[in-house]
């Protein structure tokens, strides 16, 4: 066991250092390649039609366009090139330039203040939401990624979570013993198990097979992730609970960001905020679409539960925030709490 362990880890690490290696002459800007356009390699995990993969291929469009075609980038979703657990350190190690992980990712890297957002019912709607990340407290969490050579550039907001199982999901006692699909977050588990269910880590990738063969039982996520993956085909039922809020940080290699010629790097910043806007713009268009599509597939019942229903998820899930504090740190749950404006369940 030990042994091909060894022998896979040695293949994850030689398949990294092969692409920084071929990175690095995209790294330096001689003279002799001043020709050469700048290759930004943007990967992601999600499908191109996804809210993500068109603000993806807005950035590429606008970026290229404003740099006069002195910067190219590559677009590599669907875990073209790493999955979920991979990208964070390609990016690190320079294999790719440019990642937007969800926000639950960065707990794992150390920096555990961005799980505050992963807090079941923390935000109460969108705009709730983009105080946080539009105002210093956004800032404040993205300074703290630079240690560890990621620079933040915008946050991309993707919308609500739903539950989904092949039994309806109404009241918490439906969840006891249910194996439930999770990014790897510590805040993320510890609400699976508040609601009695049985968390499991596991790549979006490989969540459309787990769920059509019964290594897991549900999953939550996005509606037009549950679309565009076809999560709903092997998902008899959706509830919509509204009880997370799914964003990602669009992030570059500092290193690589730093190095970049300042008037390129300012003509990919506007690029960046303008492809934000559209990203933003289109979350909550593109989910209700998904909805709308979900429902018209006629495989999948969904079901807006009751606000007695929600108030007891509320409840069952609120020692969670006390239990996670310590961990996200106190300062920076409270921080959120009064951006947002949240009020806790009586």
């Amino acid at each position: 066991m030990t042994s091909r362990f060894t022998s896979l880890t040695r293949r994850t690490s030689s398949r990294l250092l092969l692409g920084a290696a071929l990175a690095l002459p995209l790294a330096g800007f001689a003279p002799a390649q001043a020709q050469a356009p700048i290759v930004i390699k943007f990967s992601h995990v999600v499908a191109p039609d996804t809210p993500k993969g068109k603000g993806a291929q807005r950035f590429k469009e606008l970026a290229e366009q404003r740099t006069g075609g002195k910067v190219k980038v590559e677009l590599y979703p669907n875990s073209q090139l790493y999955k979920d657990k991979e990208e964070m350190e390609a990016l690190q190690l320079g294999s790719v330039q440019m990642l937007a992980p969800s926000l639950a990712k960065f707990g794992p890297l150390g920096v555990k203040d961005f799980e505050v957002f992963d807090l079941p019912f923390v935000f109460k709607d969108t705009e709730a939401f983009r105080a946080v990340t539009d105002g210093p407290v956004g800032a404040d969490l993205f300074k703290k990624l630079e240690p560890k050579g990621i620079k933040g550039l915008a946050y991309w907001d993707n919308g609500f979570h739903i539950m989904s199982a092949n039994k309806p999901l109404h009241n918490v006692a439906d969840f006891k013993g249910m194996k439930m699909r999770i990014q790897s977050s510590k805040v993320l588990d510890a609400q699976m198990r508040a609601l009695g269910a049985i968390p499991q880590v596991m790549a979006f990738s490989e969540l459309y097979q787990a769920l059509q063969t019964g290594v897991v039982d549900g999953t939550e996520g996005v509606a037009s992730n549950f679309y565009t993956q076809k999560i709903f085909e092997v998902q008899k039922h959706i509830t919509v609970s509204n009880h997370g809020h799914l964003a990602y940080a669009v992030i570059v290699n500092k290193k690589f960001w730093d190095g970049l010629p300042a008037d390129i790097r300012g003509q990919l910043e506007g690029a960046m905020k303008e492809a934000s806007t559209y990203a933003n713009a289109i979350a909550s268009t593109e989910n209700a679409s998904a909805f709308t599509a979900i429902k018209n597939s006629g495989k999948t019942n969904i079901y807006m539960p009751t606000q007695a229903e929600l108030t007891e998820w509320k409840k069952a899930l609120m020692p969670v925030h006390k239990e996670m504090e310590a961990r996200v740190g106190k300062a920076t749950v409270e921080a959120v709490y009064k951006a947002a404006g949240f009020v806790a369940p009586k």
